[in-house]
């Protein structure tokens, strides 16, 4: 398997990058996520996972080792393939994933593109206190810390709301909340907000 790759990122793509490393361009999934955080030119290191199929080989490249352990736990879920995963990934940041999933909100999870109820069921039976808490505590805490909103708007603008809408609505949530609000209580104030 490969664990990781570091290059330069010579393209950005509607579904990855293009990653040069040495003579070679690598074409790489990513999430949405990711391709947020990433820049043109940039030397970066990605994790990675291979996804080999009869006819053809993926690879799937994450910012976050984090993101990329919660890909390898989704893809375990019977009926959720790696392009799934990595939608579900896209539109949840690992903190507001692991929330969700501790606190089984079925319908904070379904609202990921192309999950319904039934599989938002299945991931969260079977990921429901698989996932480590402490790690994930500690990216939540580095993104509080930074007061930022990055992290929860791109699955706002991904349900269909305007980004600057949704972005003002997302700081008026946050500071009523306080600092002591989870990410995935103020995903959904946000969505009750907006709607």
């Amino acid at each position: 398997m490969i664990h990781s790759i570091t290059g330069t990122i010579t393209s950005l793509q509607a579904d990855g990058v293009h990653l040069q490393v040495g003579a070679i361009e690598w074409h790489l999934l990513t999430t949405q996520q990711t391709l947020n955080v990433v820049h043109l030119g940039e030397e970066i290191k990605l994790f990675t996972y291979l996804h080999h199929k009869e006819d053809s080989m993926q690879l799937f490249a994450f910012k976050e080792k984090k993101e990329r352990d919660i890909f390898f736990h989704l893809i375990k879920v019977d009926g959720v393939g790696p392009k799934a995963a990595l939608k579900i990934l896209g539109f949840f940041t690992p903190t507001m994933f692991q929330e969700a999933i501790e606190s089984a909100d079925i319908k904070l999870l379904a609202k990921a593109p192309g999950l319904g109820t039934k599989t938002a069921q299945k991931i969260m039976l079977a990921l429901k206190g698989k996932l480590d808490l402490d790690a994930l505590h500690n990216v939540s805490s580095r993104s509080s810390e930074l007061g930022s909103n990055d992290d929860l708007l791109p699955p706002l603008v991904a349900m269909g709301f305007d980004r600057k809408t949704a972005q003002n609505i997302l700081q008026t949530v946050r500071n009523d909340l306080g600092s002591d609000a989870t990410e995935a209580e103020i995903l959904r104030i946000t969505i009750t907000r907006l709607s």
